[in-house]
């Protein structure tokens, strides 16, 4: 069985003059992040690693995400090609993960993620949402054999709210 949670970097602030990639989070995007973090304990497995782009948005939202569940900061495998918004970019790095690792959340961005979604989930989602957590089962042994698997479980910070 593989595993593989999605999330949605939390809002980031558009008002700044700066390059995507280096936009931070907003004010709201923060507190979803703490609220979404705060609510997934039950869902996630037990073992994984955690995955995200280094765009600044995801980086934040992957580290707040980080020590609401306990785990080490410093393990986090910041990926350039995770700074993708193409969900067949998406599929190939999920799919190059090593079979010795049977669990993955993953920090990305739309419409990679969605699209992602819909293509391999049982479940229709219009938009994963900022801070959205989507959990996916694969009934397969081989990161690069996963096709249609069973969207386990969806979070939206307006869930929570």
């Amino acid at each position: 069985m593989k595993n593989l949670v999605l999330v949605r970097h939390a809002k980031s602030n558009w008002d700044m003059p700066l390059k995507d990639i280096d936009r931070p989070l907003d004010q709201r995007g923060l507190m979803d992040a703490h609220l979404v973090s705060s609510n997934i304990q039950k869902h996630i497995p037990k073992k994984y690693i955690i995955w995200s782009s280094p765009a600044k948005r995801a980086r934040d939202t992957a580290v707040i995400f980080a020590q609401n569940i306990l785990y080490p900061i410093e393990n986090i495998e910041f990926k350039d090609d995770l700074y993708t918004f193409d969900e067949k970019q998406l599929e190939g790095i999920v799919k190059s993960c090593e079979n010795t690792f049977d669990s993955v959340i993953l920090f990305g961005h739309n419409a990679a993620i969605t699209n992602f979604v819909n293509k391999f989930g049982d479940v229709f989602v219009d938009n994963v949402p900022t801070s959205g957590f989507v959990s996916m089962q694969f009934d397969t042994d081989n990161w690069d054999d996963i096709n249609k698997g069973l969207t386990k479980k969806i979070i939206t910070p307006k869930d929570l709210k």
